[in-house]
């Protein structure tokens, strides 16, 4: 770890303590303090809430947990995981995870980091050689008004840091708009039966959409770092995952498909009118192809999650096996992009107001300009998913919850509903 690694964690915790001077109050439920706990009867608003959502068409169903001082205080089941069959939901029902894959493939990269096999300053072009040859996109106005895009070379090389943080200028096609966006759009990047490998060559030969560290620009990213540890592993992503990671948790339902027929009746599905999540390509867990996507591809179980979950909590290590270093762990929950860092944000910035990002999630960093501010501690770590899976790791109060629902369309309205009912729910 480089001395602008270690520097980037001393500036993070000096803007969490120069954050929270002012604004650790308990107003809205911000950052209220240390040694609250739940009361169980404000807890019920929240099942009221989702029976409400079943009730009125808008979800089949959805699991919630809640732990808090190592034990469960509120894990509950509400409707069906496919109101087509009817089937209840339980604990091994397979959700597809999205975008909360890439906080399991950044824990799988951080491992590597401590093995000395990989380092965070590292080139991406030092294990894939195409992306030596990377340009930016540049938009301007040619002559007679009509936008262009220019190919400029690169400031500097992307990192293995910036795949982590969203800064490699590395892009989505489905979300956004300008002219980089739309040859990613256009580029038929999943088409046939491709794997991982030939998926980063597909991207190495687009442009970027800016400079390595210009702007936290969501993206794929996370794909190239888990084609990355295939060749630093030398075993597929999955493998390699269930060796080191998975499979010592417990993770026996964690995959990237469901390749048992008598499993398939266990897949979460959304309403009927409800199945488009999204994300440029259709994701089918039920098929099986070469493509192991560590930015979206995984699915997973809630018995299955809350294990990842419980050992980031415990700052990486789980029933005596210690997964990440403290040292690792640290870089991992500090933030990149906030203040200070000179890195842009603009109208896409996911992690939200008062949120910066660390290598694989969101990091809490200050109140927010919200009056009062949204619920949540400083230090917070948080991600989701397009389906509408969620989760929040509250180490100051000694708590993390996990919502595994399906529901593209009423993700972004539901996900700080019942966040704000759980932190209501918090009493000192």
């Amino acid at each position: 770890m480089n001395s602008r690694h270690a520097m980037g964690s001393l500036i993070a915790g000096a803007l969490l303590v120069i954050a929270a001077i002012p604004s650790a109050l308990a107003e809205g439920g911000f950052d209220l303090p240390a040694g609250a706990h739940f009361n169980p009867q404000k807890l019920q608003r929240v099942g009221e809430y989702f029976r409400e959502q079943i009730a009125n068409g808008k979800i089949p169903g959805a699991i919630l947990l809640i732990r808090q001082h190592g034990k469960s205080v509120y894990h509950e089941f509400f409707g069906v995981r496919d109101v087509a069959t009817g089937l209840p939901m339980t604990d091994d029902t397979i959700f597809r995870l999205h975008s909360m894959t890439k906080p399991i493939t950044s824990v799988a990269a951080m491992m590597l980091v401590d093995a000395g096999r990989l380092r965070l300053d590292d080139p991406v072009a030092k294990y894939i050689p195409s992306f030596a040859n990377t340009k930016v996109g540049v938009e301007r106005k040619a002559g007679n008004g009509e936008e262009v895009l220019d190919l400029v070379p690169v400031n500097r090389p992307i990192t293995i840091q910036d795949l982590m943080t969203h800064t490699s200028g590395i892009t989505y096609g489905f979300y956004g708009y300008g002219l980089v966006r739309k040859l990613y759009a256009d580029a038929k990047l999943h088409d046939g039966d491709f794997d991982n490998a030939e998926f980063a060559e597909r991207i190495a030969r687009l442009p970027l959409a800016t400079q390595p560290g210009a702007l936290w620009n969501y993206g794929h990213s996370t794909d190239i770092l888990g084609r990355i540890i295939e060749i630093v592993s030398g075993k597929s992503l999955l493998q390699f995952e269930q060796d080191n990671l998975l499979g010592p948790l417990g993770m026996t339902n964690t995959s990237f498909f469901v390749t048992d027929p008598a499993k398939h009746k266990m897949l979460a599905q959304p309403m009927p009118n409800d199945r488009d999540f999204r994300v440029g390509y259709e994701s089918n867990p039920a098929v099986e192809r070469k493509w192991q996507s560590g930015g979206g591809g995984m699915v997973s179980t809630m018995a299955d999650y809350a294990r990842f979950l419980q050992m980031l909590f415990n700052g990486g290590s789980f029933e005596g096996r210690q997964y990440l270093s403290p040292k690792a762990f640290d870089l991992m929950t500090s933030d990149y992009v906030g203040p200070g860092f000179g890195v842009a944000h603009d109208g896409f910035y996911y992690p939200g107001d008062g949120f910066g990002f660390g290598l694989g999630f969101g990091v809490r960093i200050a109140p927010g300009n919200a009056k009062p501010p949204p619920p949540g501690s400083l230090g917070e770590l948080k991600w989701d998913g397009a389906g509408g899976c969620y989760f929040v790791i509250d180490r100051r109060q000694d708590m993390f919850f996990v919502l595994l629902e399906q529901t593209p369309s009423e993700r972004g309205r539901i996900q700080p509903e019942v966040k704000k009912l759980i932190y209501e729910a918090l009493e000192n």
